[in-house]
């Protein structure tokens, strides 16, 4: 039961099957490799890092958050909204969108913790909740008047093809790896995901685990949607819409165990390369892009039947 960036089948294979791709491309397709081309990777990778790390904390505890798209939206229009209509200065837009997206999850862990109902039912309510909030708030209407500075961040790069918000990204890897493998409530929680019921018996608070795992997917997804500002520079009320699939993706190909008890922060990064990699192989050679859900799919069924296999023979070790 650990988060971990230990070398491990996880994400090695991963790593070596990414890398690989990344080869195979560049020898195939030469502008692969053109400055403009991997800022775009970067920059798409940075963004689907925090969707699947966000995703992957729930996951840790054997539950889902459906929701997690809806808050993204609806704290990317309300951070547009708040400099656009309001007038406030981009860094405290920024923290109240951090505040809305953990407000969003605490409600999210409380219902679930407080309500007994399952977390699949109360975020699939709330995703139509937030969803509809976020429309009623825009009119579903674009979000155009974007500060400078927002705009800035999401075109700027570090240095050369390194983008800005790779930052975010990797504070937030940093520290969900950290929860996970260092921290007592990370460790906790996914020994709630492993054995709620031993869990409770070892003296583990399992709510504080619901509450705490799902206000944490809420500030990651809010986050995500302030990123996705940035880089659309535009409040677009769409944003979070096509995050569900996604978001389940990465971590589950990177090792996670749907039914709680383990993931793999490393695993999950990897998992979001791989994915953008293949994105934009089928852009390079000009497939017709439905074809990624479908792709998606396939890739989601192979991990949870490595899973599958896995835990079966580490059931027969035992």
């Amino acid at each position: 039961m650990t988060a971990t960036l230990r070398l491990s089948s996880d994400w090695l294979g991963l790593a070596i099957l990414t890398l690989g791709g990344a080869i195979f491309l560049s020898v195939l397709r030469p502008d692969f490799l053109s400055s403009y081309n991997i800022f775009v990777l970067l920059d798409a990778i940075a963004l689907s890092t925090m969707i699947a790390l966000g995703q992957l904390a729930v996951i840790a505890l054997g539950q889902t958050n459906l929701s997690l798209g809806s808050i993204g939206g609806l704290v990317g229009v309300a951070f547009a909204g708040a400099m656009q209509a309001g007038g406030v200065a981009p860094w405290l837009a920024v923290l109240l969108g951090l505040a809305l997206g953990l407000a969003c999850g605490l409600i999210n862990g409380l219902l679930t913790a407080r309500a007994g109902i399952s977390a699949f039912v109360i975020t699939l309510a709330t995703l139509a909740a937030y969803k509809g909030v976020n429309l009623g708030l825009t009119q579903a209407q674009p979000l155009y008047d974007i500060p400078a500075v927002v705009k800035a961040v999401g075109t700027a790069s570090i240095s050369g093809p390194v983008p800005v918000l790779l930052i975010p990204a990797a504070i937030a890897v940093v520290f969900v790896w950290c929860l996970f493998d260092r921290i007592p409530l990370g460790r906790q929680i996914l020994a709630v995901g492993a054995n709620q019921h031993a869990a409770r018996l070892a003296g583990i608070s399992v709510s504080r685990a619901v509450i705490a795992t799902h206000a944490l997917s809420g500030l990651l997804a809010g986050a995500a949607g302030m990123m996705a500002v940035a880089r659309l520079q535009v409040g677009q009320p769409t944003i979070g819409d096509d995050w569900l699939i996604p978001s389940f993706t990465a971590p589950v190909i990177g090792g996670a165990i749907l039914s709680g008890g383990y993931v793999s922060v490393a695993g999950a990064v990897w998992g979001v390369a791989l994915v953008v990699l293949i994105t934009q192989a089928l852009v390079l050679f000009q497939v017709d892009p439905y074809y990624v859900q479908f792709l998606l799919g396939l890739l989601i069924l192979a991990a949870v039947g490595v899973n599958r296999f896995r835990s079966k023979r580490q059931t027969k070790a035992v």
